[in-house]
């Protein structure tokens, strides 16, 4: 418990927000850290569309996550869009986390790396994460904090596996002692700032991104018609959008096959999430080239900066 000199509290707090590339294990990061299931993971690439914070609190301290989305070169609106979140990021972070793995090059966003390092040459406390330790050789991470050490000379470097749980206490003392004194900014028993209808959408897009291929998963969003709990039960219709009427028949599949699997997959995980049974009914609806309609964005919780 930090403490100071007349041995009162000395209460920590600030946000620390989590970016890198696509694909690093932000949201792998992000869930243990947190201690929940607050963010999505799939294999895929781009799985995080929205800034997404999670809580945690301590007699002493409020550490404010945010898991963002991977940055990226934009192709259409709502790629645009994500990577504002991504950039936001940088703007509010008491402690940024900069996370990579073994494979991962600073060429992939140049300018974006450029950004960060200016961050941290300025003052900005930020630590590089090198993730996926679990995945290469001692001599191959030796070279890779050495290589960061000369790409960030400022920021301290933190070798761990998100996935396998290794480093994650000795990251979050770390971090817990780089938040500035102050009180809390959240009430101290709030884990998100997010709705449970928010969570509701992303537990049915990632069983999409688990169940279809190519561009199916990146060209659908989900949105949560009715969300009605009961003592017992949570009642719950949602909709899948996509952007084309061939893409909802494979959406839907034969005889409503593909459809019904996502729904009980879904179910299942929303029923874990909050502890209670679920009722879930799914309907897919065509919204052509929402994906490139701001005023689509907008109703779909992507607020254009």
């Amino acid at each position: 418990m930090s403490k100071c000199e007349n041995d009162k509290i000395v209460h920590r707090s600030g946000f620390v927000n989590i970016v890198g590339n696509p694909n690093v294990g932000k949201s792998t990061l992000m869930n243990a850290l947190v201690g929940e299931r607050l963010s999505i993971i799939t294999s895929k690439a781009q799985t995080t569309r929205h800034r997404i914070m999670g809580i945690v609190n301590g007699e002493d301290f409020q550490m404010v996550y945010s898991d963002t989305p991977g940055v990226l070169s934009p192709n259409y609106q709502l790629q645009r869009q994500m990577l504002e979140f991504s950039r936001s990021a940088l703007v509010d972070a008491d402690v940024l986390l900069y996370v990579t793995e073994p494979q991962d090059t600073i060429d992939r966003n140049p300018d974006f790396f450029e950004k960060v390092k200016k961050m941290s040459s300025a003052g900005t406390r930020v630590f590089l994460i090198i993730n996926k330790i679990d995945l290469t050789t001692q001599e191959t991470l030796e070279s890779l904090v050495s290589f960061w050490h000369t790409q960030l000379p400022e920021a301290a470097i933190f070798p761990i596996s998100a996935q396998e749980r290794f480093g994650i206490s000795q990251l979050c003392d770390a971090i817990k002692d780089a938040l500035p004194v102050g009180p809390p900014f959240f009430p101290k028993d709030q884990l998100t700032d997010k709705p449970a209808r928010f969570f509701v959408n992303e537990i049915i897009r990632e069983k999409i991104l688990q169940n279809y291929d190519k561009e199916i998963p990146y060209s659908v969003e989900v949105e949560v018609e009715s969300f009605k709990e009961e003592d017992k039960l949570i009642r719950i219709v949602a909709v899948i959008y996509c952007e084309r009427d061939s893409q909802k028949g494979i959406i839907i599949g034969k005889a409503g096959s593909a459809l019904k699997r996502v729904g009980s997959q879904a179910r299942k995980d929303i029923e874990e999430f909050f502890q209670k049974q679920v009722f879930l009914q799914l309907f897919v609806k065509v919204d052509k080239d929402w994906r490139s309609n701001t005023n689509r964005l907008k109703h779909y919780g992507y607020d254009l900066f």
